[in-house]
């Protein structure tokens, strides 16, 4: 694969018209035309391989020393033009401070002391304001640097507010740190699945580590760092409803005491993401959709770009929710426009749309199109785990099993059954008693799992089985977690379809009175 052309690709129709015109300002004679040349050839809908380009660029002697020559040049065409649109584009706090600053450094050397000062307060304001704490540090150093200048303000007024920046950058960079230290340390759980370390002791050790303890509600992006910090320790322990009391408890009181600035819209979109998600796993779906509406209406109103990158799993989370409200087939309209938008998703992203389109399609009974979708995932069960976790990879298969159960493919079904079994069992085997710690079943946290699985294969291998009564008594006691309103959404979904059958009612009405139990 190039990577060059990868790249290029990458670029919208519009930004590609672009680059184009800008490479033809930038050319000089034969290497211009070449490097449009080049261009033209890599951004076209056949990939030509290396000697085929050479022998396009240079028809009358190949000349490959020159071809990659050419190809650095048009790399550092993209580079200066990706920085001239990010120039261009980026309206945020921290690059309005930065360009403040720039030109009071330039108004310095060309010896307008008068000026530079001005635009330097202005810097300094903004930067307070918008907690842009690292251009805040170079702003103050500069103000230092020309102290002496008849237009400067006091010294002695200067050091405190840059000692108290320092501070409060210090804070933001330990923070930073510690979420990505939390994240690390809990990796290994979320590769193996379900909590296997105590997150809560993993949490309090982080915050104690780098003296986070009392550093909650400072500033909306201190507060946001913490409270991605705390949700990580959450996610493992699926304790979403303390999670959403927490956040929304802490997302109020900021937005009473002080608000939320223009400039800190990016930390208030991630705070209502993790709120509104928390509330959705804990089953307050209107809660969580008035938030997400308040997002949205943000996204609506700020830049584009800006923040861009919030508006699929803003949409996911939505359409989510709205499969627990009688409101489905808004669910799918919702991931169809996602899938075919102008903006092409992140990998990730896509597959989440495409998984959860599935369940979506399941739950109004169109079986052939939720298995037409899976096979659209394109992505072996390794590969799932290894990127995005065991339980996203055993969803996916649970899933599809349920799908060919519907599509009348038995030996399909039971084939990926057994598969499932194997690999559960093979990877949490049974674990002896000791003098030390009680016996562990086969499948480990799993082993609820094992159950459900066990009682698909006696449905799939004997229909008739769901009018006896022995049968439906272990079906309806098997979740004794779904009254506790902490089990996942997804693992309710797997057992509303068991209920389903038993009770003989339609899944998608089954799924949501347990919802809303």
């Amino acid at each position: 694969m190039d990577d060059l052309r990868t790249t290029l690709l990458t670029l919208s129709t519009d930004e590609r018209r672009d680059f184009g015109v800008f490479i033809q300002r930038q050319r000089r004679k034969t290497n211009g035309r070449l490097d449009s040349r080049l261009y033209e050839l890599l951004v076209q809908a056949k990939e030509l391989k290396p000697e085929q380009l050479v022998a396009k660029l240079y028809p009358a002697q190949p000349n490959a020393v020159a071809y990659y020559a050419l190809r650095k040049r048009l790399m550092r065409h993209l580079t200066d033009y990706l920085l001239l649109r990010q120039r261009q584009l980026d309206t945020t706090a921290a690059a309005t401070v930065r360009g403040h600053l720039t030109l009071a450094q330039y108004l310095f050397e060309a010896g307008i002391p008068r000026l530079a000062w001005n635009t330097l307060r202005k810097a300094e304001k903004l930067g307070r304001e918008s907690e842009q704490y690292e251009p805040l540090n170079a702003v103050y150093n500069l103000q230092i640097q020309y102290a002496s200048s008849p237009h400067a303000e006091p010294l002695d007024d200067i050091l405190p507010r840059y000692r108290l920046n320092k501070k409060a950058a210090d804070e933001e960079e330990r923070a930073n740190i510690a979420d990505s230290v939390l994240r690390q340390r809990l990796r290994g759980s979320r590769a193996l699945g379900r909590a296997m370390v105590p997150a809560d002791d993993i949490l309090r050790q982080v915050l104690a580590e780098y003296d986070l303890q009392e550093a909650f509600a400072r500033s909306p992006s201190l507060l946001s760092r913490l409270m991605s910090i705390t949700r990580n320790a959450m996610l493992v322990r699926r304790d979403f409803a303390a999670f959403a009391v927490f956040i929304e408890r802490c997302y109020k009181l900021m937005e009473r005491r002080h608000g939320f600035a223009p400039a800190q819209r990016g930390h208030q979109l991630k705070l209502l993401y993790m709120l509104a998600h928390a509330l959705y796993r804990s089953r307050r779906f209107a809660e969580s959709v008035a938030y997400l509406a308040q997002a949205q209406d943000m996204l609506a109103t700020g830049p584009g770009r800006q923040f861009g990158e919030y508006a699929p799993r803003f949409t996911l989370l939505l359409a989510a929710n709205y499969s627990f409200l009688r409101r489905n087939l808004e669910s799918i309209a919702l991931l169809d426009a996602l899938l075919v938008g102008p903006k092409p998703l992140t990998e990730n992203n896509e597959l989440a749309v495409r998984l959860q389109l599935t369940f979506h399609y399941f739950a109004e009974g169109k079986f052939a199109k939720a298995n037409h979708i899976l096979l659209s995932l394109a992505r072996t069960d390794h590969w799932l785990e290894q990127h995005l976790g065991l339980e996203w990879m055993l969803n996916r298969n649970i899933g599809e099993m349920l799908i060919q159960v519907e599509l009348g493919n038995t030996e399909v079904a039971l084939g990926r059954l057994r598969a499932l079994d194997r690999g559960i069992r093979e990877q949490f085997p049974a674990v002896p008693a000791t003098a030390y710690a009680p016996a562990i079943p086969a499948g480990g946290v799993y082993q609820p799992v094992l159950t459900y699985l066990a009682l698909v294969r006696e449905l799939v291998e004997n229909p008739h089985i769901t009018q006896e009564r022995p049968f439906g008594n272990r079906v309806m006691h098997l979740p004794p977690f779904i009254s506790e309103g902490r089990e996942d959404l997804q693992v309710i979904s797997f057992y509303a379809w068991l209920k389903a059958r038993i009770l003989q009612r339609p899944y998608y009405e089954v799924l949501l009175e347990l919802a809303h139990a």
